[in-house]
């Protein structure tokens, strides 16, 4: 007799919410690992050149046939478009010619090389969002060596059966390939939650769970598997209890996304009148339509780093100018908030330039790097109050750690400024001024920032790594890195205390906000805006609609008295658990 297979439960990160169950289809998407080294003749070196530059022309043309084949709400994301200027990028494209003719090596190993050596620079990067674009990297070059070498990719829109793709990656063009009526929902081994396969399942709203490590070991094909994009977990061979379970909780999620997302134009408006607005967090400009569809106020965070990368030199202004203005025209009259550069300088660019530093994240990034470097800022402020002369723009300042800095800042906005007027160019100085609170001596020093302020904007992701010692992306210490540690909760209050104290607004962009247990904390607290991913906004909308100020405030006195994040999240549930288990 055999035995049915035990029920095993995988952990990932949850890409895209929702619930699927199915059958596992594995899909091998390796590329291509093993890369012989060979010397090219000097007379044969232009021959191997115009190899390389046809198999990246095969490549663009593929990414293009799927952009034309993709659903309208792909195109409208821009990802792939992406891909297609990368395969032309200097750094990619022009350093793998530069080592073919330089080294006399053939066009794999040349590819091969600035592959390696670029992964290096963006793995090496403080910010997350920014070591996810490596495999935007890796997906173009690996579509790239597939022609060089001849082999045939599989293509994910030949699937012809109802099933659940597994696989080590999946690359924005293999997720844009998706049938609906086919694929139900992916996971992978690979990514994070920031990775543009991610935000291609947002907007195909499917559920993907990413970083899963072994699901393609441990997974055979046609096993049945459930998906659950909202906790992040994968559960294969299910038993028949588990199943009857997540047959519910799917038809329960399913009918409470459909409620939320019809309600997402309403305003976030508290049971006793107070008004919250609910902002976005953008990387593209693309994603403001996804902003609109969702209801979003406005945009709380625009990281402009994006336009910085995949490129050999800095975008100019009238580049910047015209994607700011594009973000700022369809979004008016709602506000946008520009968040000035925030790289770790030159080593975003190219590997040859800088020293290595040991810890890049308390290095030479975001304003330190832009208060060394003034021709770089004074482009990116020039284009921004430009575009400030077309909508709502409130700029905000990164990693503000000293007053001097926020001192020097606006001495270079007035400058840039000055130097419009000069030119006749149109633009408005007269924009809100805010600074992000992300590390502890910002908030120390919280009274005297606020004095060159208009608003403070509080980034929890790196503020609650700075004030626990944790890096969040280390999976030895990741669940120390505790959101409601009482350490951050005071952190916060102070910071809204000194704003309250200085009549200045104090808003929230990081992860945190993005929770619906967190709400009740963060409205008791005083925070004036919210700003999330935009998927995120319908629910939270939802959850402050529930809610009154006054128990909120009244919770808040409570939970400082908690001393563990474990206390504070079972007060939580105690105080509020009826508003928020009431969700699916």
């Amino acid at each position: 007799m055999t035995q049915e297979p035990a029920e095993l439960i995988l952990k990932g990160i949850n890409a895209s919410p929702g619930i699927c169950i199915g059958k596992a289809y594995l899909v091998d998407k390796e590329g291509v690992d093993i890369v012989a080294r060979y010397y090219i003749d000097k007379s044969k070196l232009q021959d191997e050149i115009k190899r390389f530059k046809a198999a990246v022309k095969k490549a663009g043309d593929e990414i293009r046939t799927i952009i034309d084949e993709s659903p309208e709400e792909l195109k409208r994301a821009h990802i792939l478009e992406t891909h297609v200027a990368l395969l032309k990028d200097k750094m990619l494209y022009g350093k793998a010619i530069e080592i073919i003719e330089s080294k006399g090596i053939n066009a794999e190993w040349a590819l091969k090389q600035v592959v390696s050596n670029l992964r290096s620079v963006f793995l090496g990067m403080a910010d997350s969002y920014l070591k996810e674009r490596v495999s935007d990297i890796t997906h173009v070059s690996d579509s790239i060596m597939r022609n060089l070498v001849g082999v045939r990719a599989e293509k994910i829109a030949d699937i012809d059966k109802r099933v659940i793709l597994v696989a080590r990656d999946l690359s924005p063009a293999d997720t844009s390939q998706i049938n609906l009526h086919k694929i139900m929902g992916f996971i992978t081994d690979r990514g994070g939650k920031a990775s543009h396969t991610g935000i291609v399942a947002q907007a195909l709203e499917i559920p993907a769970v990413v970083g899963l490590n072994v699901a393609t070991t441990r997974i055979k094909v046609d096993s049945l598997i459930i998906v659950d994009g909202i906790t992040g977990k994968v559960i294969v061979n299910p038993s028949e209890k588990t199943l009857v379970e997540y047959e519910e909780r799917k038809i329960e999620y399913e009918d409470y996304r459909a409620v939320i997302t019809r309600e997402s134009h309403l305003s976030a408006r508290t049971t006793d009148g107070i008004q919250i607005e609910v902002m976005a967090n953008i990387e593209l400009p693309e994603e403001v339509v996804s902003v609109k569809n969702y209801g979003g106020d406005g945009i709380g965070l625009y990281r402009t780093e994006f336009q910085y990368m995949n490129r050999a030199v800095f975008p100019n202004e009238e580049e910047l100018f015209e994607k700011y203005q594009d973000v700022v025209q369809v979004m008016a009259p709602k506000p946008v908030t520009i968040r000035t550069l925030d790289i770790n300088g030159d080593k975003a660019m190219t590997s040859q330039n800088g020293q290595d530093e040991a810890n890049p994240a308390l290095g030479l990034r975001s304003i330190r790097y832009c208060l060394r470097k003034p021709d770089v800022f004074v482009t990116q402020l020039r284009a921004i109050l430009r575009a400030a002369a077309f909508g709502t723009v409130r700029i905000l300042f990164p990693m503000i750690s000293a007053y001097f800095e926020i001192c020097e800042t606006e001495k270079l906005l007035d400058q840039a400024a000055e130097s419009l007027e000069k030119d006749g160019l149109p633009y408005n100085r007269d924009i809100e001024i805010g600074i992000m609170i992300e590390v502890p001596s910002a908030v120390v020093l919280a009274d005297l920032l606020a004095d060159k302020a208009d608003f403070f904007s509080i980034g929890t992701n790196d503020l609650i790594q700075f004030a626990l010692a944790i890096d969040r992306l280390n999976p030895q210490v990741a669940h120390l890195y505790q959101p409601l540690d009482p350490a951050v909760i005071r952190l916060v209050k102070q910071v809204t205390d000194v704003a309250k104290d200085k009549g200045i607004e104090v808003f929230m962009c990081g992860e945190m906000a993005a929770a619906a247990h967190h709400i009740p904390l963060l409205l008791g607290l005083g925070l004036d805006e919210l700003s999330m991913n935009p998927q995120s906004i319908p629910e939270i909308k939802r959850v402050i609609r529930t809610l009154n100020i006054r128990d909120a405030q009244e919770f808040v006195q409570q939970a400082l008295k908690k001393k563990t994040a474990r206390g504070v999240f079972g007060l939580v549930k105690e105080a509020f658990g009826d508003i928020l288990d009431n969700r699916y």
